[in-house]
């Protein structure tokens, strides 16, 4: 029977009953030639790229009896060079386009080592493990076994994600495997290097993540990578003229009202401005909802206390002990949320996951160090909050701290804080969220940019005023409200108030009183 091109898949390996069929596709331009044996109906395609799209069939072509095996079944993916190691009964490596296949000789299949079409398996994990505790050296290419301290990266991960059980259900696996494998000796290796991860045991380790679990300063190093990311778009950016800004006495405690009532309007404790003003600056905290007026008074507190905002951490020390006192002062009417005492189980926000209770210290300490690189206080502050942030460190309260401990830094060195009024809630959340999610730090940066160039333009000398104008430029409305009008929030310079004050005086029921403070 004769065979069409349809028979073909669009990447395969040809065989000796259809290599006819196949030359005569390849002489009339319907097909092409990739690799020895190998062949696409795709005449568009990079080589490399589809051979990389169709890897494990191709795997499954040239060695039909393979393992995956060694250091590609614990990475499940090329390594850096390309290289693809297997366990076959035959056969010798094999170059494509982007790939070269590496057959080995070893024990063939075990009980727990899968499928992955094709008749191709792929070793089990604690195969996997095992075969990678045996060293090997790079003669051409990349090792076929990953480094000590790779493998060490590895296992932290499984103790991270699974706990003490998930690496004992995987040190037990690999002990009742090693006699199926001849590997005795290298299983009793691998039952140490648990222990010492686990902290029973006290064998060498070469991984800096496995070094500071087995000292107690776990990090999430997830996270540590993005904060470099962070740091280094911080760095990249042209430096900018500081917006320096000078306020009296009273001034500072207008602009502390509006930062304390803002910070926590963003965290949903929401009242109207009069009421504010009743509980920070006359003491009447409403019997039915006294926690989250201590929410703002605890927030005020702090932000107004001119000696406390410029209080920058020296060391890591200082810094847990301003960020834990901050946080015990503004959560003081929560007493269940543990204020000042980081969190004792796992947050999230929507489908953002913190670090781990377990990974606060070590990720705040190495995330500190990376902090203390920058030295401009726009970068240092943008740098603090989204640790914080990032971290959650505590039950509740980390948004307001992380911007408390923000404006520190802005305060200390003599320039505007960063306020988000209610309708810029929605960009500051998804500046968060792009850098979270995506490792997209251009639009967080964007908008604390534009808020503290807001803020240095409002006028803080007088109450009413500072209210008026926050007012006019839309600072009181609701994201949602906004983006359904197409209204943003503007900068005050972009109005023209000819009398300032007299409008205010004009609209008495667009601000309250002028509070004594």
């Amino acid at each position: 029977m004769a065979i069409s091109l349809a028979d073909f898949p669009e990447v395969f390996v040809s065989t000796t009953a259809t290599s006819e069929a196949v030359s005569r596709a390849v002489a009339a331009g319907r097909m092409r030639r990739l690799a020895s044996r190998l062949y696409t109906t795709n005449m568009r395609e990079g080589e490399a790229t589809l051979v990389r799209r169709h890897l494990w069939s191709i795997v499954a072509g040239y060695f039909p009896d393979a393992i995956i095996a060694d250091r590609t079944a614990l990475e499940q993916q090329p390594a850096s060079d390309g290289s693809v190691f297997l366990v076959s009964e035959s056969g010798a490596d094999v170059d494509l386009p982007g790939i070269r296949l590496r057959p080995r000789r070893g024990v063939g299949r075990l009980p727990g080592d899968y499928p992955r079409g094709n008749g191709l398996y792929c070793s089990s994990p604690a195969r996997a493990y095992l075969e990678n505790m045996r060293p090997s050296r790079a003669r051409s290419g990349v090792a076929r076994t990953l480094k000590p301290s790779e493998l060490e990266d590895k296992l932290e991960d499984i103790l991270r994600n699974g706990g003490e059980a998930g690496l004992n259900r995987l040190r037990d696996q690999v002990r009742d495997l090693a006699p199926d494998l001849d590997m005795e000796a290298e299983a009793a290796e691998f039952d140490t290097l648990c222990g010492t991860l686990l902290g029973t045991r006290d064998a060498r380790l070469r991984s800096d993540r496995a070094r500071a679990r087995k000292a107690g300063k776990a990090y999430d190093a997830t996270r540590i990578a993005r904060l470099e990311l962070l740091h280094d778009a911080l760095r990249g950016r042209a430096p900018a003229a500081p917006r320096l800004l000078t306020l009296g006495p009273e001034a500072q405690t207008h602009q502390a009202f509006f930062e304390a009532y803002f910070s926590n309007f963003i965290e949903g404790t929401e009242f109207e401005i009069d009421e504010a003003v009743d509980i920070v600056f006359n003491g009447r905290i409403p019997d039915e909802r006294p926690e989250d007026a201590h929410d703002i008074t605890g927030t005020f507190s702090v932000v107004a206390n001119p000696d406390e905002m410029c209080r920058l951490p020296g060391s890591y020390e200082e810094f847990e002990r301003l960020l834990k006192g901050r946080h015990a002062t503004i959560m003081a009417g929560r007493p269940g949320e543990r204020p000042g005492e980081f969190k004792l189980r796992a947050n999230k926000a929507g489908s953002t996951s913190f670090v781990l209770p377990d990974e606060v210290t070590g990720t705040l300490m190495q995330g500190f160090e990376i902090y203390r690189r920058l030295d401009q206080p726009l970068d240092r502050a943008t740098f603090m909050m989204f640790l914080v942030s990032e971290v959650h460190p505590f039950k509740d309260g980390n948004g307001r701290v992380a911007r408390i401990m923000m404006n520190a830094e802005l305060a200390a060195a003599g320039e505007a804080r960063i306020i988000i009024p209610i309708i810029f809630r929605s960009n500051y959340l998804e500046g968060l969220k792009a850098l979270s999610l995506n490792d997209r730090p251009e639009t967080i940066l964007r908008t604390l940019d534009f808020a503290q160039r807001y803020v240095a333009e409002i006028p803080w000398n007088d109450f009413r005023t500072a209210a008026h104008v926050l007012r006019s430029t839309n600072a009181f409305m609701r994201p949602e409200e906004g983006d359904a009008q197409g209204i943003r929030l503007r900068l005050p310079a972009a109005y023209d108030f000819v009398d300032i004050p007299e409008a205010a005086e004009k609209s008495k029921g667009d601000a309250p009183s002028t509070p004594t403070p």
